[in-house]
Order: structure tokens, then sequence, then C-alpha cells
């Protein structure tokens, strides 16, 4: 229910008017070019996208033909539930068309967007009841008893590795910029501040608050802080340094080819594995989720082949 919604308040532009050019037609059922430019806005909005955003005509168009290509999927699925006499009932669209008033914003709000998509309150629940309609029988023809036991195991024992945690810590540094090729003494006089600032810590100073204010690199910011990270991620210098320490500890002055560090262990987290339950469930759902993807791509393959599709559209 909730992913109806969603798919209702993304479509609601999308009103039934076929006057003027058309962009498509299915089985001779026309999608006009008013339908696909008011539904092209909300596609892109959905990808977090704007029209004026696409400087490329090519990409442009793209999007364009990938939006036009959803609404003939979605006159497939309304045609074909017409052909299996899906019927949904009055309660159950004045409930839907409810919720998605509430969602919207109230009353007020719903009106508006409605006269701006072009809707009445009544094609709007007639419109509804046709996405409805569209979903359950898509929901229908990709049923499937989702992956078998054994699948599930021998995927698990294949990727059994990869799914455990790794060894990670979180730490904090310091950084004094030495720049490439500097000479022995600049290299020293950028060791001796840090080791002054090495000093300050121990006497109450918090590393964060000194990180802040000291540290040359760009997360002084967030206090120093790196984040969690396993092995292999960071410099060899600094990654041998600080998976060294314990947490709590500070390290002394660590060299790397971008200058030297002071580093804090803050949190240090053991590699573990997934038990098997946990990772066959997640296996599981996993699986599911693909196979149904999958079933969904050929489901709308299949309707597209033994439909009549004219595509007009070629801008």
């Amino acid at each position: 229910m909730k992913r109806l919604l969603l798919l209702l308040m993304l479509w609601v532009p999308v009103a039934f008017s076929t006057n003027g050019p058309v962009a498509a037609r299915v089985n001779g059922e026309e999608i006009s070019e008013f339908r696909l430019e008011r539904y092209f806005a909300e596609y892109l909005e959905d990808q977090g996208r704007a029209v004026a955003s696409i400087r490329n005509p090519k990409a442009y168009k793209q999007l364009r033909q990938a939006a036009l290509e959803a609404l003939i999927d979605k006159e497939l699925l309304w045609q074909e539930a017409l052909k299996r006499g899906v019927v949904i009932s009055d309660a159950t669209v004045r409930s839907q068309v409810e919720l998605t008033r509430q969602a919207i914003g109230g009353a007020e709000v719903f009106a508006r967007k409605l006269q701006d998509a072009g809707f009445d309150e009544a094609s709007f629940t007639e419109y509804t009841r046709r996405e409805l309609a569209a979903q359950e029988v898509f929901a229908d023809l990709t049923k499937g008893p989702g992956p078998d036991e054994q699948t599930v195991r021998a995927f698990f024992e294949e990727h059994r590795a990869e799914m455990g945690r790794p060894e990670e810590i979180q730490v904090r540094h310091i950084l004094i910029k030495v720049a490439q090729g500097a000479d022995a003494a600049t290299v020293e006089a950028a060791r001796l501040r840090l080791k002054e600032i090495h000093a300050q810590i121990p006497r109450g100073e918090d590393f964060a608050r000194v990180a802040t204010a000291r540290s040359e690199d760009a997360s002084a910011s967030q206090g120093g802080d790196l984040g969690y990270f396993p092995r292999g991620r960071m410099m060899p210098e600094f990654e041998a340094a600080a998976f060294a320490l314990q947490p709590g500890q500070i390290s002394e002055p660590v060299r790397t080819p971008v200058g030297w560090h002071l580093i804090y262990l803050q949190n240090h987290q053991e590699a573990s594995d997934v038990t098997q339950e946990q990772g066959l469930e997640t296996v599981r759902v996993y699986l599911a989720r693909q196979q149904k993807a999958q079933a969904r791509r050929d489901v709308l393959a299949q309707l597209r082949s033994r439909n009549r599709i004219e595509r007009i559209d070629d801008d």
C-alpha cells in the first residue's frame, strides 16, 4: 500500500486528456504529448533531477523516451487488467483517494494539486481505480515461489566470506602538512609543531577540539574524524600506527607523504563472521528481490511483445 501511495503521488499529473499531438498508441489507445510532458517532470523529480538541469540533448531525449516507455507499460497493465476482469471496489478506491488526500497535505492542497494536474475529483477517482487495477494485475503476474533453499544455501556458501564484518577502527587525526621535496629543516619544524600540539592534549584539551583548531586536513571541521575504516584503506604508515593503538591512545608523530600526523584511536571493532542463520536470511531476501525484479522485466517484455505499440514521439 505504501508503494502504491507513492506511485499515485508521483503520477498525479498524468491526466487522461488525449487532445493534441500523440506520443504513442497502445492497441489504438492514445498517450498524448500533454500526458507525456506532465509525467516527464514527475519522472525526473523521482530521480532527483529537473528538466532545466539537463543540458545534454542526447541525455534529455533518452530520459524522455524512458518516461514514455514507463507510460506505455502503465497502459499495457491497465489494458491487461481489463482483459482479466479485475474489479476494484468503490470502498477500496475511496479509501485510497482519502489516503492520497491526507498524504498530499489535506483537502485544500489536494484540490489545488488536482486542478494543476487537470483532474477533478471524479476523474482522479477513476484514475485511482485504474492504477489499483494495474498494480493488482502486475502483482499477480509477477507472483513466484521465491528462491529455493538449495539455491539460497549455495549462494551463501559462495559469498559467506564477503558477508562478514572486517576489523575496523575509528580514528581522529591532526595533520601538519609538509610539501613533497621539502628540506630536512622544514620537515623537522613540522614535526616539532606537532609535538607541541601533542603536549597540549594530556593537559585536558579535547583531541577533537584541538584538531578543529590546529589540523591542516579537510577533516578538521569534523574534529579530525575519519570515521571507520578497515585495513588497506589508508596510507601504509598511517594505517600501521593506527591499528597498533588501543582505544583512547594517541600516537607519536607519524610521517606520511602528506606530512606529520597525530592519531587518536576512538573505537576498535574486531572482525566478525555472519552467523549461518543471519546469512541465509540475508541471501533469501536478496535473491527474492532479484527474482522479483527479473519477473517484472519479463512480464513487461511479454506484454510489449504481444500487444500493438506505436511510438510516435521523436522529440
